[in-house]
């Protein structure tokens, strides 16, 4: 056991969680064989109303593994899964899991080129995606420029309920791709067809990778973080005992954010396989079919990000729903406005945690607890077998005291192999230390004396006003308070005088009037001079990215 002195959380842990608890490192197709023997009646997979238990969600497993080993897939191969959350998604996560392969996690709404990037960085050969437009016709490019050899092909009007799959086929073919006679295209139904009896593969959950998930990481760069079996395995069990009052066999997850993310893989797909839940897939976020999924379905756990969060609460029909099912909620992918926790809850009447993490922490690494003391705009305490560090930002070495302000750390057994194929990029972002590898966030925060962590921002958003330090999500929080604002971005924009200044772009709540006058008023007790936006700029809507976080990399983009 290492002293408290190093891990000022223990004195103030959860008494319903054992840090010290021992976490397995299985291959992670266990999480889903255990289900299968304990629930095999359990409804596993809701899709628009078409269900699956996990005794025919394990058989659809077993035949797609089969069938990717007579097609070569053989341990270590990389298998790309270019999907949306459908039961496709888990059935080929499982699949090639089960077989020793590696999934690279693919976004369907990748550019061309960002895909054909991917394809080739991570050396996959075969890919899995959907008879759609949207994906299938860039997959069937990447086979001409890339060393891309194969394409499984879903079939998505087949995973619907009979009369929902009629209406798609009678009135959206246009959004059904055209498949070319090629032995390098395989359709689903024919992966499937053999006896799904795969040929068992040994795996090593600490040495072997099962995922490679892309990350901008540290520096910007596209690069894949590589999550061992045991990494996986580690934060699924990690979660678990985090969200200990939930009762195995008796949850329903609803699964919105995409499982190609890596904060849906764990949190909702893992976590609700290893709770034996039923987990009710969106394809997109939708508002109102969220609001509607909800109150039908009435699911329990709901992880999700910010924005999803804040819209929910501030929509106009909310009233004619019933959300009182939900009883917890993990926020994560950003960070989670103070006020949007308020809101959030006292309309629902759950309780929504946050939650820090990264792709390389596989992602869980702190989070608010549940029952005890939740401090507001803090990101918790470490999860099991997980320390934090603050580092000094000058030397990454000194590690700092309570209080004060320092690079974020991470140690544990969630934390990455390292990146594929960048071996310098591993060693700045990796470093060992007694008590095992030290992973580098980039993010800047504090640890309070009870072993609170409160993220400050990330380094390189850190704006630099004539030589003075503004983090952009203290403005932000600030601006949140004021009730006319919905969703806010505050950046640092060239300016000739001081190198950098604050602008703040916001999107006003419908039917709520704002001018800049009065939002510099309302703010002019509660920032400093030099963090207060020196520009405001007012959108109908902000840009997010597909799980729905705010992008400032795209509002950045269109002030260049």
């Amino acid at each position: 056991m290492h002293p408290e002195s190093t891990a000022p959380w223990l004195a103030h842990y959860p008494p319903e969680i054992d840090w010290h608890s021992t976490l397995p490192a299985t291959p992670v197709a266990a999480l889903l064989a255990q289900a299968v023997a304990r629930f095999p009646n359990r409804v596993a997979l809701d899709f628009l109303d078409k269900r699956i238990t996990y005794a025919e969600l394990g058989e659809q497993v077993r035949h797609a593994a089969a069938g990717l080993q007579k097609r070569g897939v053989v341990k270590g191969s990389k298998v790309g899964l270019l999907l949306p959350n459908t039961p496709y998604a888990v059935i080929f996560y499982y699949a090639v899991l089960e077989i020793g392969g590696i999934v690279v996690n693919l976004n369907p709404l990748y550019a061309q080129k960002e895909l054909e990037h991917h394809i080739n960085d991570s050396g996959l050969s075969l890919l899995v995606t959907l008879s759609l437009k949207l994906t299938f016709d860039k997959a069937y490019a990447a086979l001409q420029t890339t060393a891309l050899k194969q394409i499984v092909v879903c079939d998505l009007p087949a995973a619907l309920p009979p009369l929902k799959s009629l209406l798609y086929r009678l009135f959206r073919t246009h959004e059904t791709a055209r498949l070319p006679t090629s032995p390098a295209i395989i359709r689903f139904a024919d992966l499937i067809a053999n006896n799904g009896v795969a040929e068992p593969v040994a795996i090593n959950p600490h040495t072997d990778i099962a995922v490679l998930q892309y990350t901008g990481g540290t520096t910007g760069l596209a690069k894949a973080a590589m999550l061992s079996h045991a990494n996986v395995v580690a934060n699924t069990w990690q979660a678990r005992l985090w969200f200990s009052p939930a009762k195995e066999g008796h949850e329903v997850l609803l699964a919105v954010l995409p499982f190609f993310h890596v904060f849906a893989m764990t949190v909702a797909m893992n976590l609700g396989v290893l709770l034996g839940a039923t987990l009710v897939l969106l394809p997109r976020f939708e508002l109102r079919q969220v609001v509607q999924t909800i109150h039908r379905k009435r699911p329990s756990l709901f992880p999700a990000v910010p924005t999803i969060y804040a819209a929910i609460a501030n929509f106009k029909e909310l009233k004619r729903y019933n959300l009182s099912c939900i009883k917890y909620c993990i926020s994560g992918g950003a960070g989670l406005p103070v006020d949007v926790k308020r809101v959030f809850e006292a309309v629902t009447g759950c309780v929504v945690v946050e939650g820090y993490g990264l792709s390389e922490t596989s992602p869980v690494a702190s989070c608010n607890p549940l029952c005890g003391l939740n401090k507001a705009g803090s990101i918790g305490q470490p999860l099991p077998q997980t320390f934090f560090e603050i580092v000094s930002v000058e030397d990454r070495t000194t590690v700092l005291p309570p209080g004060e302000k320092g690079e974020v750390c991470i140690i544990g057994p969630q934390v990455m192999q390292g990146y594929w194929n960048q071996p310098g990029e591993t060693a700045l972002a990796l470093v060992d230390t007694p008590k095992g590898k030290r992973l580098h966030t980039g993010d800047v925060g504090t640890m309070d004396k009870d072993g609170y962590i409160y993220i400050i921002d990330r380094i390189k958003d850190m704006i630099l006003c004539g030589g003075y330090k503004v983090y952009p999500r203290q403005v932000e929080e600030a601006i949140y308070l004021h009730e006319a604002v919905a969703e806010c971005v505050v950046a640092g924009v060239p300016d000739s005088y001081r190198g950098q200044t604050v602008k703040a772009f916001i999107a006003r709540k419908p039917g709520k009037s704002l001018t800049e006058e009065a939002l510099l008023a309302f703010l002019k007790d509660k920032l400093s001079p030099i963090a207060m936006p020196r520009q405001i700029e007012f959108r109908a809507s902000l840009p997010k990215t597909l799980i729905g976080k705010l992008s400032r990399k795209a509002l950045l983009a269109g002030e260049n």
